[in-house]
């Protein structure tokens, strides 16, 4: 589970390095359970937090925990979700985004130890309503 918990944070330390060559000033957060995972400055310089989320699936909608957004949201600055799967990467700006209607899934648990699925609420955002979409070839 440990070689996991590495692979997922090089993952997000890799895009924050891309991010930060096209303007970010961004940092990795300095725990694996803060409710977010990059933290810094936007190109324009505005103060943000982002979520990243690594799917190796595809699904048409991504999935957002409503706990996970709400955390987010009591946040000052900017707030941004960045999700890369099989088919792109997204990259959504919170603040500015007309939530969908809450449903239930079932996610895993919040741990990576404990492969048990909970009943969550969560949003499913549609792919459209990203503001910077990069599909993969």
């Amino acid at each position: 589970m440990l070689s996991q918990l590495n692979e997922l944070k090089q993952l997000e330390i890799n895009k924050i390095l891309c991010l930060n060559l096209k303007g970010w000033s961004l940092k990795p957060s300095p725990n694996h359970n803060d409710i977010y995972d990059a933290f810094g400055s936007t190109p324009k310089g505005y103060r943000c937090w982002m979520e990243m989320k690594f799917r190796k699936d595809y699904w048409t909608t991504k999935l957002l925990e409503k706990k996970k957004y709400d955390a987010l949201m009591s946040l000052v600055g900017k707030k941004f979700y960045y999700v890369s799967d099989l088919k792109g990467q997204y990259l959504y700006r919170l603040d500015n985004l007309k939530m969908p209607p809450i449903v239930q899934r079932y996610c895993p648990s919040t741990t990576m130890w404990n492969k048990k699925k909970i009943l969550k609420d969560v949003y499913l955002l549609q792919e459209s309503h990203a503001i910077k979409i990069i599909l993969h070839k």
